[in-house]
């Protein structure tokens, strides 16, 4: 049927049982009005040239026909017209969608989404006991969870709408680094590294990429000597020793640098180091400086595609790692769900805080959204088209109208007796 095509793949193999299952049933309901129609063609037949008990069988077969009809009529109405014609209150359940659905609504709002209906059914409910055993099975829990949470996480960030969500999500981190005070947490991050030494491979790195310029411009420095040289200095060859002199003076004193940890020139940039992370803490000038800085930093458009890059990037190894079963919840993670539920079922304190926790939450959602979701149910049940709510409904009841049908023929052809005795008697 059609509307099988917007379930889900269990569900579509079930509706198909159940619908194989309806059409026998019809069959067999139908087949047996037809043998109560040929067998009033042969007891009327029989009992017109022969005497004897004949008559019984002619009545048994007319009332089971007559009783097979008005039930197939009665059945039929139900869902659609018999026979196709329009006759006045038929095709019940496609004509009242709209009051079937909100008399269903009702009932569920009535009868199951009440608070004191809830809370009596999960008063005793041990949800961090289920959890805990699922969790734990040693068996197949472990298993069970990375395929299914595996898939179902997959599936979820797949679904999603990934410009939206994209944009939220890059908004929120723009927004988080535009409220982040930088300054200090620079200051903080300073003051830890020269505690601990760890400022000594920057410098270590400064001198060697200070090293590496020069050695890349010393022609600048050259040209530079050169151009401020006079005249006399040029001809003497004097610009060019003033040049070498200075190369070589600040190679050398970059040399000492790299090779002596106590170099004066050292001890000077640590002492500014120091008074960097300082006045990153305290001085609100400094502070204001770096607050425009890192703003002028978001703005450009290249930190735009930073952070662009950043969401494709953590989505795509979300997908990835969400699509295998053996990476997503494998690992120490695993083992930690593991360990989890092994105390979910040894910690009695955990279990009833969780559980109440639980029990509350379910009793608080039947109490705030009881109300939206019957809203939903009616509004469902109202924009399904006349086949869809027939063939779901019918779907549903399943066999137990087909056997209608069948009793109908059979209690009818024993009343049928009934009456030709009792005409008999007469």
């Amino acid at each position: 049927m059609k509307s099988a095509d917007k379930l889900g793949q269990s569900e579509k193999i079930r509706y198909a049982e159940r619908d194989a299952e309806l059409r026998q049933m019809r069959i067999i309901a139908t087949a047996l009005l037809l043998a109560m129609a040929a067998l009033f063609v042969f007891g009327k037949y029989m009992e017109t040239r022969y005497d004897g008990h004949w008559g019984f069988l002619r009545a048994f077969a007319e009332a089971g026909m007559v009783g097979g009809l008005a039930d197939w009529f009665a059945v039929t109405a139900l869902f659609r017209h018999p026979l196709g014609i329009p006759i006045p209150h038929t095709a019940i359940i496609p004509n009242n969608k709209e009051r079937l659905g909100r008399t269903l609504a009702s009932f569920l709002r009535t009868n199951f989404l009440t608070t004191k209906v809830v809370a009596r059914r999960v008063q005793r409910m041990d949800v961090a006991g289920a959890m805990g055993k699922f969790l734990s099975a040693p068996a197949g829990g472990e298993g069970r969870m990375r395929m299914g949470a595996s898939r179902l996480l997959g599936d979820i960030i797949a679904a999603l709408d990934d410009e939206r969500l994209g944009g939220v999500a890059k908004g929120e981190i723009r927004k988080q680094l535009d409220k982040l005070d930088i300054a200090p947490l620079l200051g903080q991050l300073l003051t830890a590294m020269i505690r601990e030494r760890r400022h000594i491979p920057v410098l270590d790195g400064i001198i060697k990429w200070a090293s590496a310029t020069l050695e890349a411009n010393e022609h600048l420095i050259r040209q530079m000597v050169e151009e401020r040289a006079n005249t006399i200095m040029r001809w003497t060859g004097l610009d060019d020793k003033l040049a070498n002199a200075i190369v070589n003076g600040l190679n050398k004193l970059l040399h000492e640098m790299a090779e002596d940890p106590d170099h004066p020139l050292r001890e000077k940039g640590e002492e500014g180091l120091a008074s960097l992370a300082h006045d990153l803490r305290h001085d609100k000038e400094l502070q204001a400086k770096v607050a425009h800085w890192k703003g002028q930093l978001l703005e450009n458009p290249a930190m735009g595609k930073w952070i662009n890059s950043l969401w494709d990037q953590g989505r795509d190894g979300l997908l990835k790692a969400a699509r295998n079963p053996d990476a997503a919840l494998a690992g120490s993670f695993g083992d930690a769900l593991i360990k989890l539920g092994g105390r979910l079922q040894e910690d009695s304190r955990l279990k009833l805080q969780i559980n109440r926790f639980a029990r509350r939450a379910i009793v608080g959602t039947t109490e705030n959204y009881g109300d939206n979701i019957v809203t939903l149910v009616s509004d469902t049940v109202a924009r399904w088209d006349a086949s869809t709510i027939t063939d779901r409904v019918e779907n549903a009841v399943g066999s137990d109208l087909q056997f209608i049908r069948i009793n109908g023929t059979l209690v009818g052809g024993m009343a049928g007796i009934v009456i030709h005795a009792v005409g008999l008697l007469i």
